[in-house]
């Protein structure tokens, strides 16, 4: 019964992203500032900042580890969703835009359905 009511710690990303610009990026915190005014930060958001500070230079192994451990929140696959449906894409096209398995999107697809009328 106690386990049910324990809030799960995430890390405090703003911060972390914060301290990273000021400490070793201080010339990149304006094309992160959007992102790091927002109130919560979505995993996707997250992610982009992580690629906006650090690039793409990512070598395979680190790469290969990162998408282990990939997480997406409901909220997360439906952004996604959305912006398959929104740019017309298949699910190839949008697994190389987010690095994402096409039959992950697949699956996410069977799961999730989006209403058309509310992708404005």
């Amino acid at each position: 019964m106690e386990s049910k009511n324990k809030k799960i710690n995430l890390p405090y990303y703003k911060k972390i992203f914060s301290d990273i610009l000021d400490m070793k990026y201080p010339e990149k915190r304006y094309l992160c500032q959007q992102l790091l005014n927002k109130e919560t930060l979505t995993h996707l958001d997250v992610i982009n900042l992580n690629t906006s500070i650090f690039g793409k230079n990512i070598t395979s192994e680190d790469e290969i580890f990162d998408h282990q451990h990939r997480f997406y929140s409901e909220s997360d696959i439906i952004k996604v969703l959305t912006y398959q449906h929104k740019n017309n894409l298949s699910n190839s096209e949008l697994g190389r835009h987010y690095k994402i398995s096409r039959n992950t999107i697949a699956k996410w697809k069977k799961l999730i359905t989006i209403d058309e009328n509310s992708t404005n």
